[in-house]
């Protein structure tokens, strides 16, 4: 097996994008992707596309073709991958084993969502959850991750306050990404005040619903100097599965696929959390934000509340979470977002982040989930391979 890096990154603007189509969207993060590798088109081998639900958002499927076609790579393998949420982190761990395998040399993975042309999203992201189980009988993905909260908070003494926090500390750092959904502050006030969406969350802890695309490039780490001076490295890929139902759990506040895939990719990587200058983790809901610091290993189970409450996750914290705003503030067009993240850590690790830059930032993570926790993702980059 060949390590791989990263040479090139993109994310268009995340939102609310009544100008863009669906093909738009893609188009422009693989061009400015191109660029930013500073490779050709015909260098290109192989693309993985997340894309979690095109046929129900924009009525489209057979994307991977589309894609291909309407970004003038044809004839090259365009391969969609699908698993819900984490669809975009999927993509990228299919493109990094095609690079570190030698099937391909360059190689891009993206991920696009269109989710604001139709009428109601709901339904649609619904399709993630256990049908029989869960969303024929109602079940939302709100009421889901509020089931989870309200499990937290009565085992564990969590505090609405420090569900609030988390959006607070996102929208804080969003306020610094061009490219973010909602890059204003907000307050805990304000979040625990705003519309209630499922008891005890409200519409400033979900994520919102929108529109976008990121890409990123690859290579095998023994030609990124060819391309670049500042490449990234994958350290470790790593997917776990878990129960889709929420119903068959041993424990409603714990994410077992992310803990299994954490651990593998520490194991990979040769690191602890100790090691780790900064995580971009996946709160579609500021809950799922707080389960991912304790199923991670950033905090123990059942404290991280108090280590969001203390300012741990902040950008000048112990442990750096979400400085690109998260899916909270920066926004979770659902195939796009595991790719997002990716982009997000190259930009760190390279330095290029700005006002939300974390400070000697040598080592990042992704956290990708899926649904519930059906699926998650977990990769760690570095400024260097070891």
């Amino acid at each position: 097996m060949r390590d791989v890096a990263i040479i090139g990154v993109s994310q268009t603007k995340f939102g609310e994008l009544w100008d863009s189509s669906f093909r738009d969207l893609i188009a422009e993060a693989g061009v400015k992707a191109v660029m930013d590798a500073e490779v050709e088109g015909d260098d290109i081998e192989a693309m993985y596309v997340g894309n979690m639900s095109s046929g129900l958002f924009v009525d489209q499927e057979h994307i991977a073709a589309l894609i291909s076609d309407h970004m003038g790579l044809n004839p090259i393998p365009t391969t969609r991958v699908e698993a819900a949420c984490a669809s975009g982190g999927l993509a990228l761990r299919q493109g990094i084993m095609a690079v570190a395998s030698g099937f391909h040399d360059v190689v891009i993975s993206a991920g696009v969502e269109k989710m604001t042309d139709v009428v109601d999203a709901t339904p649609a992201i619904a399709t993630a959850s256990d049908q029989e189980w869960e969303a024929q009988q109602g079940a939302t993905f709100p009421s889901l991750y509020a089931m989870i909260a309200k499990r937290h908070m009565y085992e564990y003494g969590t505090t609405r306050e420090q569900l609030a926090q988390f959006s607070v500390v996102n929208h804080k750092n969003a306020k610094n990404n061009p490219n973010a959904q909602f890059p204003f502050e907000i307050s805990v006030d304000k979040v625990i005040n705003s519309t209630m969406v499922a008891d005890p969350l409200t519409l400033l802890d979900c994520s919102p619903v929108s529109d976008g695309a990121a890409a990123v490039v690859m290579v095998p780490a023994e030609d990124a100097k060819k391309y670049t001076d500042t490449p990234i490295y994958v350290r470790a890929s790593a997917q776990a599965s878990g129960t889709i139902a929420l119903h068959n759990r041993k424990d409603l506040t714990t994410i077992d696929s992310t803990k299994v895939a954490s651990r593998k990719a520490y194991e990979m990587a040769g690191v602890t959390t100790k090691d780790i200058d900064l995580a971009e983790v996946h709160d579609c809901f500021s809950i799922n934000g707080l389960l991912a610091v304790e199923d991670l290993g950033f905090a123990e189970k059942g404290k991280g509340g108090i280590a969001i409450e203390e300012g741990q996750t902040e950008i000048d914290g112990d442990f750096p979470i979400n400085p690109s705003g998260g899916l909270k503030a920066r926004g979770h067009p659902l195939g796009a977002t595991g790719i997002a993240q990716a982009a997000e850590v190259v930009w760190q690790l390279r330095g290029d982040a700005g006002k939300r830059q974390v400070d000697g930032a040598e080592i990042g993570m992704t956290h990708n989930v899926g649904g519930t926790g059906g699926t998650a993702a977990v990769h760690i980059f570095g400024r260097d391979l070891e």
